[in-house]
């Protein structure tokens, strides 16, 4: 099983297409650790971080920041992941102990789980004064018919996408991944409809990984010289980053928290955690305030 979540890119078709293969299988099973997900959330939410590991893989620094957010109207309520440019991830379903019924077709109802109606927004910022938001409506709520739908109408990139999380009867993830094929400005309508036409190959791609790895699916095309990343989950939260916040709420407001609740805890969506704050703790904290 692979251990660690990667990224590789390259050119294919000549260098007019942009192709990026994804193996997010450890990256998928520490959000399922963190967030107790069942196999449907883990699909959805895998399926997106892979997207947004994507999106990340293009920003300009290790600083820079991208976020996804699936607003539908599906069981697992709103959908959330975070990223920088240093392949960095994280994320959250509303409701991760969703459990839905199989589709027809015997896979998992992702679509019942994010939702059908709604919007996709993509938040990018650079750090260059000038940040991005694009929105477009979902389409399926499969992920990857929404962001291909997104790279249409919010970047005017026709982009061939392809998600895939397959989970075991043990609840970890078997395989997950992602294949995406851009074509590069100036492509004309010929190699369009070859790059669309290609990506029934793919209709099952998690499968594919588990058989073939990463290696196995960029074999399948004429490519260039490859680049391959790591990509990590990790939260950007911290006990400091708490204890700056309350700081800044000031010592009155603190302890009328602490006289109502007994402690102050401020709980991470992303990353599953409570960071808890006793009495005693936030005595130290501003006693190091004034001192």
């Amino acid at each position: 099983m692979q251990t660690v979540s990667k990224i590789f890119k390259t050119l294919v078709y000549g260098g007019a297409v942009s192709c990026a293969v994804l193996d997010t299988t450890a990256l998928v099973n520490e959000a399922i650790a963190r967030h107790s997900l069942t196999p449907v959330c883990a699909a959805a939410l895998g399926r997106a971080m892979t997207a947004t590991a994507y999106l990340c893989s293009w920003l300009k620094c290790a600083t820079s920041s991208l976020s996804v957010l699936f607003d539908g109207d599906g069981a697992g309520g709103k959908l959330c992941v975070a990223g920088n440019g240093a392949l960095e991830l994280r994320g959250y379903l509303a409701d991760p102990h969703v459990q839905l019924p199989p589709r027809a077709d015997g896979k998992l109802d992702v679509g019942g789980c994010v939702g059908s109606h709604g919007t996709l927004t993509v938040s990018r910022d650079d750090g260059e004064g000038l940040p991005f938001t694009g929105t477009c409506s979902l389409v399926s709520g499969e992920i990857a018919e929404d962001f291909s739908a997104y790279f249409l109408e919010s970047e005017q990139r026709p982009t061939g996408v392809a998600l895939g999380v397959k989970v075991g009867t043990d609840g970890r993830c078997i395989a997950a991944g992602g294949l995406f094929l851009q074509p590069l400005p100036g492509a004309d309508e010929e190699l369009l409809r070859r790059v669309e036409a290609r990506m029934s190959e793919f209709s099952s791609l998690s499968s594919l990984l588990e058989r073939e790895g990463a290696a196995g699916i960029l074999a399948r095309f004429d490519h260039g010289e490859i680049d391959g990343r790591e990509i990590v989950y990790r939260c950007s939260c911290s006990r400091e980053k708490v204890g700056a916040l309350l700081l800044s709420l000031g010592r009155a407001e603190a302890e009328s928290i602490l006289a109502q609740e007994g402690r102050i805890s401020v709980h991470c969506d992303f990353c599953n955690t409570d960071h808890t704050f006793t009495e005693e703790d936030v005595r130290a904290l501003f006693g190091k305030e004034s001192a």
